[in-house]
């Protein structure tokens, strides 16, 4: 659910050149701008390009904010539980760049996930869970009988059991991280500017200017693409390409008639509709039957995907979800890497001082903080330092060779 910012009036770049000019401000972009201030203190100039300052059509405010570790791929699942770490200390990091008032508290809500699953697919959900497990996540396999105990309002009938996480798992304020990144990375010297970039400047293999909508031309050392949805736009602009492009989600809070007793995880539908719990409503959402590549600017709502496809799916997984009024609904992009669901997150090989962080696939919000981290480190360093990010390069896109995440929401 979007919390728009007032616009501020328009203030133009103090420089005409800079080391990092980083176009995207949401969690993404914030997070590269906070990890580069708190390794370089000032010792690079950094400008965020951010065309929405209101936040109001970002992914990031308007994402359902969950984090997990139950993920097909060992890295996504290490990526998740630094996620975790900076979650839970997010108030103290942040404290020092909040002087005189409260830094942000993520309400955090350690609630976990459920993935239901099918009879034919509990060995793969099994191994998943034992991969996990492996690498220190707190999954574990429940059969259909200890499900039905563990959570009596689920219909199991047709399950082969699922797999639960009930630690380090669960929902936070999307917002208060973008904002908490924000102002971290402004206090550490990054320079904000409301505005778009329309074009690049390349030379001998390498993004010499970038041109703004108001028409300044600024200099800059490395580029990084952070704009989400807007990801292959502004890699065109330097004659690159990427398999990315906005997708359509649409979000319903409702309420029940019949509550759910005990504490309710993230429960994921063998349909793919999610339901959690959101104080005394719910929020809910699938992968839409208008499913495909949307327009930019497209954020028109579909209502009738409620009725004809989630509350049907609902009701069949939680039977007490027979009375439910939808009181508010919204639509947002995913950021759909088309390739493989998996992040892009590199320098380009041929045009070297192109920074990709790219193609999350939906999970960029909870992925930002070691994004963030991994692209200063190739930033600064030249290589990874903490999470190796490198299977997640760039050049497994023109190979063809993907890199997958099966469990995409």
């Amino acid at each position: 659910m979007s919390r728009a910012m007032p616009i501020p009036r328009y203030v133009p770049p103090k420089h005409r050149s800079y080391d990092v000019v980083i176009v995207g401000g949401a969690a993404v972009g914030s997070s590269v701008a906070y990890w580069l201030g708190e390794e370089m203190r000032g010792k690079l100039s950094v400008l965020v390009v951010e065309r929405d300052s209101s936040y109001a059509f970002s992914s990031t405010a308007l994402s359902t904010s969950a984090i997990r570790q139950q993920y097909s791929n060992p890295i996504n699942v290490q990526i998740s539980q630094f996620g975790v770490e900076i979650i839970r200390s997010f108030q103290d990091r942040m404290a020092p760049y909040f002087p005189g008032e409260p830094a942000p508290d993520l309400g955090f809500k350690e609630y976990g996930y459920l993935y239901c699953c099918s009879p034919e697919g509990a060995a793969s959900a099994k191994a998943r869970v034992e991969m996990q497990r492996s690498l220190g996540a707190h999954t574990v396999f429940l059969e259909p009988e200890a499900l039905q105990a563990q959570f009596p309002w689920l219909n199991v009938e047709d399950l082969g059991g699922g797999s639960w996480g009930a630690q380090a798992e669960g929902w936070f304020d999307s917002m208060g991280l973008l904002m908490g990144f924000r102002r971290g990375a402004r206090a550490l010297g990054a320079e904000y500017v409301d505005n778009a970039v329309t074009g690049l400047g390349v030379e001998s293999g390498r993004v010499t200017t970038v041109q703004l909508a108001t028409g300044e031309v600024i200099s800059c050392g490395t580029l990084v693409n952070a704009a989400g949805p807007r990801a292959q736009q502004v890699a065109a602009m330097a004659g690159l390409s990427i398999p990315v492009a906005p997708f359509k989600r649409y979000s319903f809070v409702f309420s029940s008639a019949t509550p759910i007793p005990g504490r309710m995880p993230n429960v994921i539908d063998l349909s793919g509709t999610f339901v959690r719990p959101e104080g005394p409503l719910f929020l809910t959402g699938n992968t839409p039957g208008d499913d495909g590549p949307a327009d930019y600017d497209d954020f028109a709502p579909r209502h009738e995907e409620f009725e004809d496809a989630i509350w049907p799916a609902l009701y069949h997984r939680i039977p007490s979800f027979d009375a439910l009024k939808v009181q508010q609904a919204w639509t947002g992009h995913y950021e759909m890497n088309m390739l493989d669901h998996n992040g892009i997150v590199g320098f380009h090989p041929e045009v070297t001082n192109f920074m990709f962080a790219n193609g999350f696939s939906g999970h960029g919000l909870q992925q930002s903080p070691a994004t963030g981290r991994g692209v200063m480190e190739l930033i600064v360093h030249g290589g990874f330092r903490t999470l190796d990010l490198s299977p997640m390069c760039y050049e497994r896109i023109p190979a063809n060779r993907p890199f997958m995440e099966d469990a995409v929401i």
